[in-house]
C-alpha cells in the first residue's frame, strides 16, 4: 500500500499523463465516436475526472460541492448503482460539454484531490480508492491511445498522431520452445502491491507438461497463414468466428492495407510499409485461434502464461489466451459500486495477459487479467503459441 505522499505523486503524474496523450490532438479529434467500442477522447478525460469526484470527493471531503450537477449523468460509464447515464452509443453526440469545459472540470477536481491528499489525514479505505482511481485512469490512458488510433486510422487521410510513437518493437531473439514440467503451481496476486480484485484468490493449479513459445507470432508468420488461404479454410475456425469473418469480410489484421501489391499498416506514426518482423497486432481471438489450428498448435491458458512469463519477453502486445474470463477460487466482489468494476463482466469474454506498448508506466504486472470479447481487434492484441 502506498503512503499518502507516494499516492500524491502518483495522482499528479497520472493526471498529467492523460493530458500529455491528448496534447497531440486537434479540438475536432476530441469529439469523434466512430463505433460503440470507441469513446471520444474528451469523454475519457471527463469520465476519469468524474470517478475521482464521485468516489473520492463526495465520500471523503465533507465540504465538497459538485462542479456541475450533470457530470454523473454525462460521464458515468457502467456503474448502474450510481444512477442514470448517457447511453454508450451516444457519447459522440455530445457537442456539449465542450473540450474547454472538460479541462476546467479536470483542473477543479485535480486541485480538490491534491488538497485532500496534502491537508487531510485519510483513512486506508480512502487511500485505496484514490489508488484505484489512478489505475483506473491508467486503463483509460491505454484506451485513449487505441481509441485515438481508431479515430485517425478510419479517417481517409490516415493522419499522423505522433511521429515519435513507436508501436512495432521487434523481438530480436531466435524462436524457442520453453518446456514447463507437470506440477502444481501457484497463481494470482499475492503481495501488498496494487492489483485489481479479479487477480485475487491466490490459489494452486495443476498443469500438465507443456511448451510455450518465447516469441510472439510475427507479421511475416501471419502473412504466411493468409497466403495459405487461412481466412478461406472453414475447418480452422469456430462456427461463430466463421460467421464473423464472412459477415464483416475479414481478410487481414485490422489496420492492414494492400497498396500496389505491398502490405502497409496504419500506425500512430501514420501509414507505413508493414514491418515483417514485428509482432502481429490488432488480432481477434478468433484469428489467433485459427492461426494456431493452422500450425497444429494452440494458445496457452492464462495459467500456463503466468507460470512461464519470467522466461520470455512480454509487454508489447496484450496476448490472447485460451482461458475464459471467470472468477478465481474464493473470489468475492468488493462492496458497493466498485464491485461493478470487474466481477459483472465475467461471462462470454477471453482473458488476455501481459501488457502493450500503450499500457501506462507502473501499470503492468504478471498477474494482470485483461479481458475482451473474442471478436474485438482495436486494442494492441497479439499472441504466442503453446503445445
Amino acid at each position: 500500500m502506498l503512503s499518502q505522499q507516494e499516492l500524491l505523486t502518483l495522482f499528479k503524474e497520472t493526471r498529467a499523463d492523460s493530458e500529455k496523450i491528448c496534447s497531440y490532438l486537434e479540438t475536432e479529434d476530441y469529439v469523434v465516436q466512430p463505433i460503440v467500442d470507441v469513446s471520444p477522447p474528451k469523454w475519457h478525460l471527463g469520465h476519469t475526472t468524474w470517478f475521482f469526484e464521485e468516489f473520492v470527493l463526495k465520500e471523503y471531503s465533507s465540504e465538497h460541492k459538485l462542479f456541475d450537477e450533470n457530470t454523473a449523468y454525462v460521464f458515468n460509464s457502467y456503474y448502474e448503482s450510481v444512477g442514470e447515464k448517457v447511453v454508450r452509443t451516444d457519447r459522440g453526440n455530445l457537442s456539449r460539454p465542450t473540450v474547454a469545459w472538460i479541462y476546467t472540470f479536470r483542473e477543479f477536481v485535480t486541485a480538490k484531490v491534491i488538497d485532500l491528499l496534502v491537508n487531510a489525514e485519510l483513512t486506508q479505505e480512502a487511500l485505496q480508492v484514490i489508488e484505484i482511481g489512478c489505475h483506473h485512469e491508467k486503463q483509460h490512458q491505454e484506451l485513449l491511445y487505441t481509441d485515438i488510433k481508431y479515430i485517425l486510422g478510419n479517417n481517409p487521410l490516415m493522419p499522423v498522431y505522433n511521429s515519435e510513437f513507436e508501436e512495432n518493437p521487434v523481438q530480436n531473439v531466435e524462436q524457442k520452445w520453453l518446456e514447463v514440467e507437470e506440477g502444481i503451481y501457484e497463481i494470482g496476486h499475492n503481495s501488498d502491491d496494487f492489483c485489481y480484485d479479479n487477480e485475487q484468490g491466490f490459489h494452486q493449479t495443476f498443469l500438465q507438461n507443456y511448451n510455450i513459445s518465447n516469441k510472439l507470432v510475427t507479421n511475416k508468420e501471419f502473412l504466411e497463414f493468409m497466403e495459405a488461404g487461412g481466412y478461406e479454410d472453414v475447418l480452422l475456425w469456430h462456427a461463430e468466428a466463421w460467421d464473423w469473418i464472412n459477415t464483416h469480410n475479414i481478410k487481414s489484421p485490422f489496420y492492414w492495407h494492400l497498396i500496389e501489391n505491398k502490405w502497409h499498416q496504419y500506425t500512430l506514426q501514420g501509414l507505413q510499409e508493414l514491418n515483417a518482423e514485428a509482432p502481429v497486432t490488432h488480432i481477434s481471438y478468433y484469428e489467433a485461434f485459427a492461426y494456431a489450428q493452422w500450425k497444429g498448435l494452440r494458445l496457452p491458458t492464462e495459467q500456463e502464461w503466468e507460470v512461464a512469463q519470467e522466461r520470455f519477453d512480454w509487454g508489447s502486445r496484450w496476448e490472447w489466451t485460451e482461458s475464459a474470463y471467470a472468477p478465481y477460487p474464493n473470489y468475492t466482489k468488493p462492496d458497493g459500486a466498485l464491485g461493478e468494476y470487474n466481477g459483472k463482466f465475467m461471462v462470454n469474454q477471453k482473458v488476455l495477459r501481459g501488457a502493450s506498448i500503450a499500457t501506462s508506466k507502473n501499470h503492468a504486472r504478471p498477474t494482470y487479467r485483461n479481458f475482451f470479447h473474442p471478436h474485438l481487434r482495436w486494442q494492441f492484441t497479439g499472441f504466442r503459441l503453446a503445445k
